[in-house]
């Protein structure tokens, strides 16, 4: 739970603003969320697999026209 040094209060994590900052006189009291590692690793996995299913569209169109 994150506490104010200047409000003297605890907030609930969802009651923060976006950045983290206290409602009530809006000092950082917590670090934003990040996203977690998995969303980053499937992002990449889907980068990756769009790229090859590209390159496959590609060489078929060129293989089906030439």
């Amino acid at each position: 739970m994150p506490w104010c040094e200047d409000c003297s209060r605890f907030w609930n994590p969802p009651s923060l603003g976006t950045g983290g900052e206290c409602p009530s006189c809006g000092r950082v009291i917590a670090a934003p969320p990040r996203a977690p590692w998995h969303f980053k690793v499937m992002l990449s996995a889907l980068v990756v697999y769009l790229g090859f299913r590209a390159y496959q569209g590609v060489v078929w169109v060129v293989h089906r026209v030439g």
